[in-house]
């Protein structure tokens, strides 16, 4: 277990132009990437993305077509999943349904040849990492899901991983446990600091528990980065859907000053700070999140966008109002306290304010 060998260094993993067709099918297309030692990174995307894929060949469950796979340096592309020392918990979690919890998490360590005392030395450590002191002679099915995915956790690093795959771990549990469990792996992988991969198609759970976030599509990762930085500033039209920038308009360059240009969209004349070059006269899109535009009944400043009030939804923290334009219908965030006010205007036209600084031009 990681935990008893300080002294050891977080493995480094390495991918390189990794590759995989099934048929006609590219489920990996060139995919690199180096993960941070000794920290989390989350794999972010939709399903059939190729993620899980990812996770097999890096597992050596599976074998790309073309591209290397590197531990600490050294090429592990041809070694089989036993010579790996990597920790793998399934979506399914895969527990043996006729052994207990203690011989669940022995399992690895006797399969690598490890005596009887070493066994239970190490798997009392484990459960007590895991905290599942006291369930070691029940069976699964006399475990809690949350349980379940411990020992799944706890199996996973037994026998000393370097390296801990995390596929969708808490997708079949309900919100409340999955923010309980989630907290339980930030914890263990953090006390044990081993490599790991989290794939997610949640992406609060990905914000949450990764140093780092990879976005991939169609096989390709299309982002890596500081979650923080890869939300704020999506780097492609596809990645902004993805993470929450619904809202599109076209827009027009009108005016270039030092540090912002000033585009026209909707009878707005909204002041964007610039991050590179414009030209008057040119299209671009204004890309946003529901909860970057406010509604105003009135308008205000010139900057304001005009729509008529379609929908509104309550949504228990936030109401989810509808805006028809003349060139699209937009989604806006409004507070729930706001309902009796804005019920009555809907069918009749409103403004829409956009918080420049959470916009993007495309």
């Amino acid at each position: 277990m990681q935990r008893g060998s300080s002294e050891a260094s977080p493995t480094e993993l390495r991918v390189e132009n990794l590759v995989k067709r099934y048929d006609s099918y590219l489920a990996l297309d060139g995919v690199s990437f180096k993960a941070d030692s000794g920290k989390t990174t989350a794999i972010l995307g939709p399903s059939g993305s190729g993620k899980t894929t990812l996770l097999k060949i890096i597992s050596g469950l599976l074998q790309p077509d073309s591209g290397r796979v590197y531990f600490d340096g050294a090429d592990v592309t041809e070694l089989p999943p036993q010579r790996r020392k990597v920790g793998y918990v399934f979506q399914s979690l895969a527990l043996f349904p006729h052994m207990k919890v203690f011989d669940n998490v022995a399992f690895p360590l006797d399969a690598r040849g490890y005596g009887v005392n070493e066994i239970e030395s190490r798997v009392k450590k484990i459960l007590e990492l895991t905290r599942l002191q006291g369930l070691e002679e029940r069976y699964p099915r006399e475990l809690s899901g949350g349980q379940q995915q411990r020992v799944a956790l706890a199996r996973a690093i037994a026998s000393e991983a370097q390296l801990l795959l995390l596929d969708e771990p808490l997708a079949s549990l309900d919100t409340p446990l999955r923010a309980s469990l989630l907290s339980e792996v930030k914890r263990i992988q953090e006390e044990t600091r081993i490599t790991t991969l989290y794939v997610t198609h949640d992406q609060g759970e990905a914000f949450s528990v990764g140093h780092k976030l990879m976005v991939i599509f169609d096989g390709r990762v299309e982002a890596f980065g500081v979650p923080f930085q890869v939300f704020a500033r999506p780097p492609t039209g596809r990645v902004a859907a993805f993470l929450g920038f619904t809202n599109a308009l076209k827009a027009v360059v009108v005016n270039e000053g030092p540090d912002h240009l000033e585009v026209q969209a909707l009878g707005g004349l909204i002041p964007i700070p610039r991050e590179g070059a414009g030209v008057v006269g040119k299209e671009l899109q204004i890309l946003f999140r529901p909860e970057s535009a406010e509604l105003s009944l009135r308008r205000e400043r010139p900057s304001q966008l005009e729509g008529v009030l379609s929908n509104l939804v309550f949504q228990g923290r936030s109401l989810r109002a509808t805006v028809t334009t003349t060139q699209d219908e937009i989604e806006v965030t409004a507070k729930p306290e706001r309902y009796d006010e804005l019920v009555t205007r809907i069918g009749k036209t409103v403004y829409v304010d956009l918080k420049v600084d959470e916009l993007l031009l495309v």
